[in-house]
């Protein structure tokens, strides 16, 4: 049964390729990759990563020093963009400020500040004195610094389901929307770079030595990046213009850790619903914006899925190759990627990718496209088969 669509208001997305949607947007018409050799401190790894210039120079107002770490401030450098801060300020004024929700997606929070206390503790095991695990490393924390920011005071909470994270946020403001709890919420999702994420999916084998190629015969795994992006959701009937989400559809395969469902069968079903509530069939979605990771398993997994629910006519990509993989702000990083697509009628190449794998039959797009969309999908699929699409339209 179709949902009543929510219109997004306004967005925002700060990533490897640049602060702001203009950056995202340029380096994806001219296929220009930000991805750079691994040069963080205290990582000796041979891999690329997806860095974010200018978090390090970055100072938070003096009143949130508490919550000072790398990723807060990358929330912070993205609030700054898009004139999103005014946006917000506006949709208090028609609401009020208790009746916008806010809703955060993130896989490690700040995890780095919590490293940086442990390497810098002293002779006798004592943290660092400014060490504030309650602001930084709580996974709350990604919520509570925008929120109290913004001046938020509706519902608010963080949802940590690996990278499926910032794309089941916009299922739940659908849900507090409609359910009469707000009348608009933020979504999002922050995660930065850290020794935790890129050491453990090196421990997994699922690190690329190389810049990721999804979909590619030889793919080897993933490149890991980091990435802030925020939106606003308001009703349709009390909205500026924009573009709308349309549908969503979540699942859990409850098939393994750290493996999806060989099948893909969770995703499709993620898909699927993602469909039924948008009230468009399957031969509508004029792109796809796949999770694609550049591993062996998920790129199959997905390939089964996407070719169950559309065949192999809908053209499909995955923009990890441009920034990597964005962990919990995958999902609101590729769904604004989805919304720029949508409005700007691109499709991106599928960067990277030399030689599609012959046993992946979905209708990969291996140059740039442009041409006018009306709808588009994206798909998050994290650890533990936890899957979330969404399907995005054209203001109406």
């Amino acid at each position: 049964m179709a949902i009543t669509p929510l219109t997004i208001s306004g967005f925002t997305l700060t990533n490897a390729l640049g602060q702001g949607n203009d950056a995202t947007l340029s380096a994806l018409q001219a296929g220009r990759s930000g991805l750079r050799h691994c040069d963080l401190d205290d990582i000796d790894l041979k891999t690329w990563i997806g860095r974010v210039e200018g978090i390090e120079s970055t100072d938070l107002p003096d009143a949130f020093i508490d919550y000072d770490c790398r990723n807060n401030r990358l929330a912070y450098l993205a609030l700054q963009q898009d004139n999103f801060l005014e946006s917000v300020v506006r949709a208090i004024s028609d609401y009020g400020a208790d009746r916008i929700g806010i809703f955060m997606g993130t896989s490690t929070s700040g995890i780095a500040m919590t490293e940086n206390a442990y390497l810098q503790q002293d002779s006798n095991g004592h943290l660092r004195g400014d060490y504030n695990p309650d602001k930084t490393h709580n996974v709350f924390s990604c919520t509570s610094f925008p929120r109290t920011l913004l001046g938020l005071r509706g519902p608010a909470l963080a949802i940590s389901t690996a990278c499926s994270s910032s794309a089941k946020v916009f299922a739940t403001a659908h849900r507090y929307i409609s359910a009469g709890l707000c009348d608009a919420a933020v979504v999002g999702g922050v995660d930065s770079l850290c020794m935790t994420t890129l050491y453990g999916f090196s421990s997994l084998d699922l690190i690329s030595t190389s810049p990721c190629r999804p979909w590619d015969v030889d793919r080897q795994g993933i490149n890991i990046g980091e990435a802030a992006g925020f939106a606003l959701l308001e009703r349709t009937d009390a909205a500026p213009s924009g573009p709308r989400l349309l549908g969503y559809g979540e699942s859990s395969d409850a098939y393994h850790m750290s493996t999806p469902h060989p099948e893909g069968s969770g995703a499709a079903l993620a898909m699927r619903q993602a469909l039924e509530r948008s009230g468009i069939t399957s031969k509508e979605i004029d792109y796809i914006n796949l999770h694609g990771t550049a591993t062996p398993a998920n790129d199959l997994a997905e390939d089964m899925a996407v070719v169950a629910c559309f065949g192999e006519q809908v053209s499909c990509s995955s923009t990890k190759g441009f920034i990597g993989h964005t962990l919990g702000a995958a999902g609101v990083t590729e769904a604004i990627i989805s919304l720029l697509c949508l409005e700007s009628g691109l499709i991106p190449q599928n960067l990277q990718t030399e030689k599609p794998d012959p046993a992946l039959h979905a209708n990969l797009s291996l140059a740039t496209e442009r041409r006018a969309l009306n709808f588009t999908m994206t798909n998050s699929f994290g650890f533990g088969g936890n899957n979330c699409s969404l399907v995005f339209g054209q203001s109406q």
